[in-house]
C-alpha cells in the first residue's frame, strides 16, 4: 500500500489518479458517510429507540471520554456548539446526563457527565444495536471490517492536520 504525505498535495495527486470528483476517496467517503447517518437514523426509528441517534452518539462519547466540556464534545462529534448545546439540553432534560461547574485552563466551564440513567440506556441501547448488528448478513467481515478502519482512521487522522475546524 503506499503512503501519502498529506501535506504535499493530496488533492493534486487525487484528481490527477481520478478524472472526475466523484469518483475520488473524498466523495466517495462523503456518500458513504451519508449513507450511515441515514441508516443509523432509521434503525433507531425501526427499533423504536428511546432517544435519537444523535443523543446517543452524544451519550457515548461522554461514556468513552469521561467528564467533557461542551466545546470538546462539539469538536470530537463534528457539530457546531449550539446544536451540540440543544442536544445536551435534551439529554439533561430527560436525565441523562448531568452539567456541573469545573475549571480548565484557569477558565469556568461546564462540564457534563452521564448519570446512573444516561448509562443504563447506553448500555441497553449499545445491546441492542449489538444484536441487531449480529443477526445481519455481514457486508465485510472479521479482518477487512478491521483494516478498513484502521485505513479510515489513518485517512483522517491526516485531514485533520489539514482542516482548519471552528467549533
Amino acid at each position: 500500500m503506499q503512503h501519502i504525505n498529506f501535506t504535499t498535495g493530496i488533492n493534486q495527486i487525487t484528481m490527477q489518479r481520478e478524472k472526475h470528483f466523484i469518483n475520488s476517496i473524498y466523495y466517495q467517503l462523503e456518500q458513504t458517510a451519508k449513507y450511515c447517518k441515514y441508516l443509523g437514523n432509521q434503525l433507531f426509528e425501526r427499533l423504536n429507540l428511546p432517544i435519537p441517534l444523535d443523543e446517543f452518539v452524544i451519550l457515548d462519547t461522554i461514556f468513552v471520554n469521561g467528564e467533557i466540556c461542551q466545546r470538546d464534545l462539539a469538536k470530537l462529534i463534528l457539530k457546531d456548539r449550539p446544536s451540540t448545546g440543544r442536544l445536551l439540553n435534551s439529554l439533561e432534560e430527560k436525565g441523562l446526563i448531568r452539567r456541573f461547574a469545573d475549571t480548565k485552563n484557569n477558565r469556568l466551564v461546564k462540564k457534563t457527565k452521564l448519570t446512573a440513567k444516561g448509562q443504563k440506556l447506553l448500555t441497553q441501547i449499545t445491546a441492542v444495536l449489538k444484536d441487531y448488528f449480529a443477526s445481519l448478513p455481514g457486508i465485510l467481515t472479521g479482518e477487512k471490517v478491521q483494516e478498513l478502519k484502521i485505513r479510515i482512521q489513518e485517512f483522517r487522522e491526516g485531514l485533520e492536520k489539514e482542516v482548519e475546524m471552528k467549533i
